[in-house]
């Protein structure tokens, strides 16, 4: 999800945090949290029997290329959800890892970003200067990339998840292979709600980042807020990363665990789609998917 800068190294793609992402990073919480808080759609907004428990669902974007914690991530005691990159070194062997663990598999879909250059984004990326059917060949052959994926969400993506026709298609191909799709909300004027529940799919959509900022400090306590979202709303997505933070984030998750399931249940985002929006998958195309 992250807009960052990518660079080569060993014949494989890197990323590296820029100071003018954190600010617009910041500014996607911002956004997140306001709509969350208004009238939109979201997982906590939508009727939820009292005697479900509080579930937190935690999406880790960036996998897919051998980031920094993601052995870590991949050996939690508790259900997560990764969101693999595709077309990279280790986007196969993370994502049947996740799977063999339990975990939901998701496509971690490159998108054209407002500000930065396309080329950021690494290969199989939806930019606005494709055609209808560019777009739908690219997020077939993503989805074809990700073993096992369920769902998707995008990475970057703050231009064209404000665009109807490219999100349309996108949503389109999701709903025809069987996979719902998750807003990482990088964008507050994101399209992707609307359009999701136009075509009768689950209006998901990300509630907090953990680590827009990299520290400790800062990942504990916007995993506490998430947790008091969970048990205010009943349920919480919260996105987190592999990669620059890695390290920080899953420390912080998995020394959270034991007291934050007095208070949550980890659940996968699979577990929300299905519980909170009633939604099962119903494949019009055959996939190659496992």
């Amino acid at each position: 999800m992250k807009e960052k800068d990518i660079k080569r190294k060993n014949g494989g793609y890197r990323y590296s945090a820029t100071w003018g992402f954190r600010w617009a990073i910041l500014l996607c919480v911002a956004g997140v949290i306001s709509m969350t808080s208004g009238s939109g759609v979201s997982a906590s907004q939508d009727g939820i029997s009292s005697a479900q428990p509080n579930r937190m669902a935690i999406i880790i974007d960036d996998m897919g290329n051998d980031m920094k914690g993601t052995a870590e991530i991949l050996n939690m005691p508790v259900k997560l959800t990764v969101a693999v990159m595709p077309f990279l070194q280790t986007t196969k062997k993370d994502a049947a890892a996740a799977h063999e663990k339990g975990m939901d598999v998701i496509v971690h879909m490159p998108m054209e970003p407002k500000k930065g250059r396309p080329e950021w984004l690494g290969p199989g990326a939806i930019t606005s200067n494709l055609t209808d059917e560019q777009v739908r060949e690219r997020v077939e052959k993503a989805i074809d990339d990700v073993p096992y994926a369920i769902g998707m969400n995008n990475h970057m993506g703050s231009k064209i998840t404000s665009d109807k026709r490219i999100m349309s298609i996108v949503l389109d191909v999701c709903r025809e292979r069987g996979l719902f799709f998750v807003d990482s909300r990088t964008n507050f004027r994101s399209v992707v709600g609307e359009l999701a529940a136009a075509k009768n799919m689950p209006p998901v959509g990300n509630d907090i980042f953990l680590d827009d900022q990299n520290s400790k400090a800062h990942i504990r306590k916007q995993l506490h807020l998430a947790a008091q979202h969970a048990v205010d709303k009943k349920s919480c997505v919260v996105i987190g990363h592999v990669g620059h933070t890695g390290m920080n984030t899953s420390a912080v998750i998995r020394e959270s665990i034991s007291g934050l399931q007095n208070q949550v249940k980890f659940v996968g985002i699979s577990d929300l789609v299905r519980d909170v929006w009633h939604w099962q998958a119903a494949p019009t195309l055959p996939t190659d998917n496992k």
